[in-house]
């Protein structure tokens, strides 16, 4: 519980997910499976658009902090990045230079190292050209280490996060990280900080206007461990002004989503009920799920979705 103010509601621990936007499904894992070496945790549908794959991407026990998902919509135009969006999310990687000699001997691309906060870095595109960031950190892979959220002004968004029980911790201006310009940037961590504990907001004077499609993140949710500890956020945020959704069940956790002053959508989700609330642990991701509304559905959709194989280093 956070004892800001002897405020009772309950902390967020860090990111949930992030979810985003691209091109053609296959294109997409192969990438993030087979490049990035992330698990398919899980493929199903978006609930809003069930001839759309939802796919979800994650460590090996597909854990709040690690996941990022994506609508692979195949005729979806480039988006471009820019103030009001999420601009770059980040991993933790316990051992950079081997990461780097990883992705040369696959000859993919990558910017860097650079360091940024006393931390070493890399990044890289997606098949997209979504920027993913490598941060030098922690024992092992452990998921997410940030998100970059481009502003035009950081403050009206610094004050959502700090009554979310985040923390500044510093800031810095250097030259842009693949944005043409020079940025500055405020670090917001978690209470407790940790995996997927650090939300960087970021004012860069590159000229760019942001257009959502193919390569662009859609929202970032946040963790609350229980469905209480979701209510009670909801209501906090109501009272400092949020415009909160109702609870919604996504199969997999409920979620809350309110837009901030900068204009990034923001979610609260759930860690229960978890991703093995449908199929086993061990087999994730192998088969198509479906809501029970779609159920009926499935031979439409099995027809309509284009097919899709993990790549074989998987």
């Amino acid at each position: 519980m956070s004892d800001t103010n002897n405020d009772p509601t309950p902390i967020i621990p860090g990111l949930h997910h992030v979810t985003a936007i691209s091109g053609p499904p296959q294109a997409n894992l192969d990438f993030y499976v087979g490049t990035l070496k992330q698990r398919l945790v899980k493929r199903t549908v978006n609930f809003d658009d069930p001839g759309t794959y939802h796919l979800y991407y994650g460590d090996k026990d597909a854990a709040p902090g690690s996941i990022l998902t994506f609508f692979p919509f195949v005729d979806a135009g480039p988006g471009r990045t820019g103030a009001g969006m999420a601009s770059a999310y980040g991993y933790a990687v316990p051992d950079l230079d081997a990461r780097m000699e990883a992705l040369a001997s696959d000859a993919i691309d990558f910017e860097g190292p650079f360091t940024r906060m006393g931390e070493r870095g890399i990044a890289l595109r997606d098949p997209d050209r979504l920027r993913v960031e490598m941060i030098e950190g922690g024992a092992r892979d452990e998921g997410f280490h940030s998100v970059t959220l481009w502003l035009h002004d950081v403050e009206p968004t610094a004050r959502v996060l700090e009554a979310m029980g985040y923390v500044r911790e510093g800031e810095e201006a250097a030259p842009t990280g693949g944005t043409g310009g020079t940025e500055r940037r405020v670090r917001y961590r978690a209470g407790e900080g940790g995996r997927a504990s650090v939300v960087d907001l970021m004012t860069s004077d590159a000229p760019s206007i942001g257009r959502p499609g193919a390569g662009t993140v859609h929202h970032i949710a946040f963790r609350a461990p229980s469905p209480e500890d979701q209510i009670a956020w909801r209501e906090r945020l109501a009272a400092i002004g949020m415009d909160v959704t109702p609870v919604i069940d996504r199969q997999y956790f409920d979620a809350i989503y309110f837009r901030t002053p900068g204009g990034v959508l923001f979610e609260i989700a759930t860690d229960p009920p978890g991703f093995a609330v449908d199929e086993d642990e061990a087999h994730l991701g192998e088969a198509l799920k479906l809501p029970p509304q779609y159920e009926a559905a499935r031979d439409r959709l099995e027809r309509i979705l284009p097919p899709i194989k993990l790549p074989s280093s998987a």
